[in-house]
């Protein structure tokens, strides 16, 4: 099926820039974090700002397996990477706009947090929620970004399901009331 070419100003590329402020924002704050906290900072009762290094994924996992998860983990991220930015090429930005909302920002924290493994082989992470003595595994920009890229995908996806199933609903509807 041939879809009609989008210009990239039709496309998803229109909000690369965002994808672009988030690397920005997520670099700048790492090195704002590396430069100037020396100990923890309580912002609320349930936030402090930290400095902490993970050497491996979400919840530190892989972290134990010897420095190859530096490697794997960047390639795996650079391969998404490019996948999303071919994905954002074909998406309209009338009609797709939560989706390519959520897929710009995992992009931007999936490159944030290359850019840490493969210039300090971790990733630098600040954000510590807590409640009580239970700690939330520390974030950084990053996170959040894919984490809300995150939601705003599948959101989307529920969203794009109900549609569906409301114009199925309807074209039925409408069969039915042909036949009369």
């Amino acid at each position: 099926m041939n879809e009609p070419r989008l210009s990239w100003q039709e496309s998803g590329w229109r909000w690369l820039w965002i994808t672009a402020l988030f690397i920005v924002l997520d670099q700048l704050t790492k090195l704002w974090i590396v430069s100037s906290v020396t100990h923890d900072i309580q912002v609320l009762p349930v936030l402090n700002i930290i400095h902490t290094v993970n050497y491996g994924a979400a919840w530190s996992m892989f972290a134990d397996w010897g420095g190859s998860q530096r490697w794997l983990l960047s390639a795996l991220a650079v391969v998404i990477s490019i996948a999303i930015v071919y994905w954002l090429r074909r998406l309209s930005m009338a009609s797709q706009r939560l989706l390519i909302g959520g897929l710009v920002l995992i992009l931007g924290g999936a490159i944030g947090n290359v850019i840490d493994r493969l210039r300090l082989g971790h990733v630098i992470d600040f954000v510590d929620v807590h409640w009580g003595t239970a700690h939330f595994p520390a974030f950084n920009v990053a996170d959040a970004a894919i984490s809300i890229g995150a939601v705003l995908v599948i959101l989307d996806s529920l969203l794009e399901q109900r549609r569906e199933k409301q114009a199925a609903a309807r074209a039925a509807a409408g069969g039915a009331d042909s036949g009369r």
